[in-house]
């Protein structure tokens, strides 16, 4: 009855994966960066591939005139610094959209292991083990997606829900501003209806950005919290080592070959998991550390005419691209972490209790563990708790020579 009680019946092991991945794939079908399935259809492939570029011409019919704009407009150092930090957000976004493409495979090889965990879980603890981190996963990622996608959004409506009134010649004309203005040699937006139909795509351009963003972000955090179960998992298979150790010793023998199993496929996982965000954890770091300095920048020239509107927009910008750097270093430390345990777990067993054949199977895994696996920014950095604080640091001393120099 008690056995009964341990093992899963009739659990859909696939709706607890759905279940897991549901917002993700909510995030990164409307930009056609979900990776398709081995058995999808050719009438698919085109309609995705259809997809993907109406979204880079979105994104770049927006992104290359106001690049122009910041190296050859006839304005002040100040209106291009005001155009850098979005124009920047847009660099960093395509980047990560390019990434998802290009890692579309390896993204759904994760996807399948994950599916696969998921079915070999056949006890009830462990099912629940996977399900308190497939929840916390996804608390992560509806948080990304309110803080990064609602911040930049916001930023961008409030900007341009406000008219400003500018003198051409002999003729007052009213306009929207731009978050990403444009070199007015090539797209004059001063006039309508120009001006409301670059508006628009900008905001087309700013979803399809920040649905990148947040795609690989909640995908890095989803990837994270499923290793970080399997690893608890692996945590409670090495406590019940010498309780089966005292039933049967051949039952023994086969639960280390299965702890040894299971420790080296997260291991794979995780590894395969740094192959996919190393790039996206380096340019989140290089471009959010320069977007942060700006985004001061610009609440300091606006407190002297204390724009409010202008402030809090520009704050709730500042703690999204903040957030977005913490989630990639969170998740770095908590694996790194994680599996640094395992070694201390296997350690603390009561391996003393167990037959000396099987006892020498934890050395493995002591050895193995003492191999740190961490997840780096472009392989140069570790992202960890203590490179979120220097990325902060370093934003504030760019911050400070760039206020030195231009105010």
């Amino acid at each position: 009855m008690e056995d009964r009680k341990l093992m899963l019946k009739s659990i859909d092991n696939n709706s607890d994966h759905d279940y897991s991945l549901q917002l993700n794939r909510w995030y990164l079908k409307p930009i056609g960066a979900w990776p398709l399935t081995s058995a999808s259809s050719t009438t698919e492939k085109v309609m995705l591939l259809i997809q993907v570029l109406v979204c880079w011409a979105i994104v770049c019919s927006i992104m290359i005139p106001c690049t122009l704009y910041v190296f050859f407009e006839n304005v002040s150092i100040r209106e291009k610094l005001s155009a850098i930090a979005p124009l920047l957000n847009r660099v960093m976004g395509s980047f990560n959209y390019l990434v998802l493409l290009q890692h579309s495979v390896n993204i759904r090889d994760c996807i399948e292991h994950m599916g696969a965990d998921w079915e070999m879980m056949q006890k009830a603890n462990d099912r629940e083990v996977m399900m308190q981190h497939a929840k916390f996963g996804r608390f992560i990622a509806v948080i990304c997606g309110v803080i990064m996608q609602g911040g930049t959004f916001l930023y961008g409506v409030a900007k341009a829900m406000k008219t400003v009134t500018i003198v051409i010649g002999n003729e007052t004309v009213t306009m929207h501003p731009m978050t990403c203005p444009a070199y007015s040699k090539i797209i004059d937006t001063r006039y309508g209806p120009v001006n409301e139909i670059v508006l628009v795509v900008q905001i087309l351009s700013t979803f399809v950005v920040s649905s990148a963003t947040v795609g690989i972000c909640s995908l890095a955090a989803v990837f994270a919290t499923h290793a970080s179960g399997q690893l608890n998992v692996l945590y409670m298979r090495l406590g019940e080592l010498s309780e089966n150790q005292k039933e049967d010793i051949h039952i023994a023998e086969q639960s280390m070959i299965s702890i040894v199993e299971h420790h080296l496929r997260v291991l794979s996982f995780i590894s395969r998991v740094e192959n996919i965000m190393h790039k996206a954890s380096l340019v989140e770091l290089t471009g959010c550390t320069i977007i942060l300095c700006l985004l001061g920048y610009y609440i300091l020239l606006n407190w002297g005419t204390f724009d409010a509107a202008q402030i809090i927009s520009y704050v709730i910008v500042y703690v999204s691209m903040a957030f977005n750097i913490f989630i990639f270093c969170y998740i770095g430390e908590i694996l790194t972490e994680k599996c640094k345990h395992v070694g201390q777990m296997a350690y603390m067993t009561n391996w003393y209790k167990l037959n000396p054949k099987t006892a020498r199977g934890l050395v493995l895994i002591i050895a193995q563990s003492s191999k740190v696996i961490k997840i780096t920014a472009g392989k140069l950095l570790p992202l960890s708790i203590a490179t979120f604080g220097d990325v902060l640091r370093t934003s504030i001393v760019y911050l400070n020579i760039l206020r030195t120099m231009t105010m």
